[in-house]
């Protein structure tokens, strides 16, 4: 059962130089108790559509389409329907921990605040469920670890308390916005294990924005691969790993050790300057006379979706 829904999602930035198109026709779904990694380089914008989620783009962002989240549009929800939503619905965790903790205020404060406020608990009970969520977030000392401020934190430890402030209100959706960026191999197994700890809590579902395809790998159900704005290939995950489709799906992977770790060639055309057709003709070596020219809708194939018209 569909949970969000992102129905043809355009999100472009006005700026001196020209307007940004970050966002181009995106659409997908997300089910209740399901994992889905949005997967691509750096500047593609898989953070964008975090953030439009969240209703936090800058005043220059221009947006249009539909995002359905309980049938309800997002997009158009009022300032308290969205507080609603933000507070106790929809979680994000930050890909900067750092910055995302206040470095004023104790960890325990901060992941029992939540609780104070809106699950009207007393400050005594508040803590007692903090220093459980700790517990089960692999803090070994929960009570130590709770009167301790984020600079006394490791930024995996910091990173763990960002998913427990998440975890607080039990919401129905968490995002993680590259929530292993910057972590050492240890600490990627340690985020993996923590995120499948919170889903099994919680029954929450998960949308993965991440550039590394291992851990998109071990945690998502689907896998929706985004280039230079598009979403250019859905489908399950372990159906992509086996035999991705489009073109730019299979140069990812051969960029991955295991598989020779060669790296793409080229770069992805500007976002200002878009290419006509299919953004990623230029360095595609399967190319026909209609990529240059038109840009190529979703086409379905062996229960994927891909952008690409060799599957036409």
């Amino acid at each position: 059962m569909k949970i969000l829904e992102i129905q043809a999602l355009n999100v472009l930035f006005n700026t001196p130089i020209g307007n940004v198109y970050a966002v181009n026709n995106a659409s997908f779904t997300l089910n209740n108790n399901e994992t889905v990694a949005l997967v691509g380089e750096t500047g593609c914008g898989k953070s964008v559509i975090a953030n439009t989620i969240m209703r936090l783009l800058p005043q220059n962002a221009k947006v249009s389409g539909r995002i359905l989240y309980k049938d309800k549009d997002i997009l158009k929800a009022s300032e308290v329907e969205l507080e609603k939503i933000r507070q106790q619905e929809i979680a994000i965790v930050f890909q900067n921990s750092s910055l995302s903790l206040n470095p004023l205020y104790t960890i325990g404060n901060q992941i029992s605040e939540p609780l104070m406020i809106h699950k009207k608990m007393n400050k005594k009970d508040a803590l007692h469920k903090t220093k459980k969520l700790l517990k089960t977030m692999g803090f070994q000392d929960p009570s130590k670890s709770a009167n301790m401020y984020p600079y006394q934190l490791s930024g995996g430890m910091n990173q763990r308390a960002l998913l427990s402030v998440a975890m607080t209100l039990n919401p129905s959706i968490i995002i993680a916005d590259e929530p292993t960026k910057g972590l050492d191999n240890d600490l990627v197994r340690d985020m993996i294990e923590e995120f499948n700890t919170a889903k099994k809590i919680n029954k929450s579902s998960l949308l993965l924005i991440t550039h590394d395809l291992s851990v998109a790998r071990e945690l998502s159900d689907r896998i929706a691969i985004m280039y230079s704005g598009d979403i250019v290939e859905i489908g399950e995950t372990e159906a992509f790993f086996k035999k991705p489709l489009h073109p730019y799906s299979k140069i990812l992977l051969d960029s991955l050790p295991e598989r020779g770790f060669n790296p793409p060639k080229g770069s992805s055309p500007s976002m200002v300057n878009i290419p006509r057709g299919c953004k990623f003709h230029p360095r595609c070596l399967y190319k026909k006379k209609e990529c240059v020219k038109n840009v190529p809708p979703m086409f379905s194939h062996d229960r994927r979706d891909v952008r690409c018209y060799l599957f036409q």
